[in-house]
């Protein structure tokens, strides 16, 4: 387990999958913010391709987010998007509800930098959110990375074109006590 101040990141279990899925997929307009894509409903199960985790893929780091006091699952992480060659991916957080607004994903950040930049050896990694998630651009930037620029009109949610922000972090801008 990769550990933080607050957070542990772990292997996904199975059994996270269910709760995953309800608090984090199942909330239409929850998942229709954080995903790439339209909702859709999805045939409950372990092999739900938002949750399970296919070991052999190297482009997409996957883990579940667990409380170190208690060891409770509040969410999902991931470095997805890694390109071995240019040594960058991309940053990808979901918090269950009753996790949200405690500071879980500022920590959370921090150590998906760590495994990033000191367990895999990047460069560079990226948040792009919607212009209006404030808790994740706050948690990006109390971790050092930088807005990049403003995609306008570039994410169509639940009827209507958002702004979506690109952050940046370079290895060498990373302060590991960033935490804020």
């Amino acid at each position: 387990m990769l550990r933080g101040s607050k957070v542990g990141l772990r292997a996904r279990h199975e059994d996270d999958i269910p709760v995953l899925r309800a608090e984090l997929y199942d909330d239409v307009v929850n998942a229709s913010r954080a995903e790439g894509g339209p909702w859709r409903p999805i045939m409950p199960g372990p092999k739900d391709p938002r949750f399970a985790v296919d070991n052999k893929e190297q482009g997409f780091a996957p883990f579940s987010v667990v409380e170190l006091e208690g060891g409770t699952l509040i969410g999902t992480a991931a470095l997805w998007g890694i390109d071995n060659h240019h040594r960058s991916a991309h940053i990808g957080v979901g918090l269950r509800p009753s996790a949200r607004g405690k500071g879980y994903s500022t920590d959370v950040v921090a150590v998906l930098c760590h495994y990033g930049f000191v367990v895999r050896g990047l460069q560079r990694l990226q948040i792009e959110t919607l212009s209006d998630n404030a808790a994740m651009l706050r948690s990006a930037e109390r971790n050092g990375f930088v807005r990049e620029g403003v995609l306008r009109s570039s994410a169509w949610v639940l009827g209507e074109f958002l702004d979506q922000v690109l952050l940046g972090l370079l290895v060498q801008e990373w302060k590991p006590d960033s935490k804020g």
